[in-house]
């Protein structure tokens, strides 16, 4: 089962930073037993909603160069209020920096502009095939499955895509 903790990413700042946003609705499954009758998104998935956040924006830097990116520490890490359901979700990452296959984010979620939570993250990015040839053909599945969900969240990619197309002409 694979959750994507963002329903639309808002900016992209080149170089810089990313924003998207998370709609917490009643129905996320994982609410009925997180908890009864105190539903609200769980830590851990409010730092996956970060760390998605992070990896769209190195899939857009990198223009989808990586089929795999995973997070490999989290640090800092704060939880200061709740997301509830009908409540929104403000992610934004900002970048920090390269180190090699690695890369660092400073990353904040924010409902109605107070503080949720922030953490610093470091995320690896790497193809299949760099472990195993035989993994090729995963790597371009993946990399095509990422480039379409992409071009459903990036309410921006349209007149990005319209700009580079009029540049080119």
């Amino acid at each position: 089962m694979r959750f994507t903790l963002i329903d639309r990413i808002t900016a992209i700042e080149s170089g810089k930073s990313i924003t998207a946003i998370k709609n917490l609705s009643l129905a996320e499954e994982y609410l009925a037993d997180h908890f009864p009758g105190f539903p609200v998104m769980p830590g851990v998935l409010m730092v996956e909603a970060l760390v998605q956040t992070a990896a769209w924006w190195v899939r857009h830097e990198e223009d989808f160069a990586h089929s795999t990116i995973l997070l490999k520490q989290a640090r800092a890490v704060k939880f200061v209020n709740f997301v509830a359901p009908g409540r929104t979700l403000t992610v934004t990452a900002e970048f920090q920096g390269w180190n090699g296959k690695e890369c660092t984010f400073k990353g904040n979620g924010t409902v109605d502009g107070a503080a949720a939570v922030s953490a610093r993250l470091t995320l690896e990015r790497f193809n299949l095939v760099d472990r195993d040839p035989g993994l090729a053909p995963s790597d371009a599945v993946q990399i095509q499955a990422a480039r379409e969900l992409f071009a459903q969240l990036w309410a921006g990619h349209e007149s990005i895509n319209r700009t580079r197309s009029s540049d080119s002409q």
